[in-house]
């Protein structure tokens, strides 16, 4: 593999040290970490008090010790994620944080606007697929019930003088 993304802070440094020992990169994932958005108390920013935010910086140190090659700060104010890029020497990537941190991401699935459940205040949609897709879909379903799909267009068909050599030899 190229590397390998570990969502948590203190609590998965002795992980990314036998990982990285191993030879495998490893990104490391702190703030809003969707995997454990349960423990979190669902999808809420992150250290938004004074003690939450010197744990995140505190973790991200941590991360960087243990040798991952970047964070990704999801979900954090804009002003501690610009904080953690500034003391940390590897790069960070915002997702939800600002525009202080050294990349950008944002998911596929939201960018595209492929369906209509809550999205996250930083999520900026640049289409809106999710009513193009509705509508193939279910012109697709319609066409098979209706069996005008697969029309002879889209089938493939065997010479008939091998068709009528198979019937020949099952008789």
């Amino acid at each position: 593999m190229d590397a390998v993304k570990l969502e948590g802070g203190r609590e998965r440094a002795d992980a990314i040290r036998s990982i990285t020992a191993a030879g495998i990169p490893v990104m490391g994932h702190i703030g809003l970490t969707p995997q454990s958005v349960n423990q979190l108390g669902g999808f809420r920013v992150q250290g938004k008090t004074a003690t939450a935010a010197k744990r995140l910086l505190e973790d991200a140190l941590i991360l960087e010790e243990a040798g991952c090659f970047g964070i990704v700060l999801e979900s954090v104010p804009a002003r501690l994620a610009e904080l953690i890029s500034k003391k940390i020497s590897i790069p960070t990537i915002g997702i939800g944080a600002g525009i202080g941190c050294d990349g950008q991401v944002l998911v596929t699935h939201d960018v595209l606007g492929l369906f209509e459940r809550f999205t996250p205040k930083f999520v900026k949609k640049y289409a809106n697929f999710h009513h193009e897709m509705q509508k193939a879909f279910a012109d697709y379903i319609e066409d098979v019930e209706t069996k005008r799909f697969p029309a002879p267009e889209h089938t493939v068909e065997m010479d008939d003088k091998e068709w009528d050599a198979l019937l020949n030899d099952i008789d």
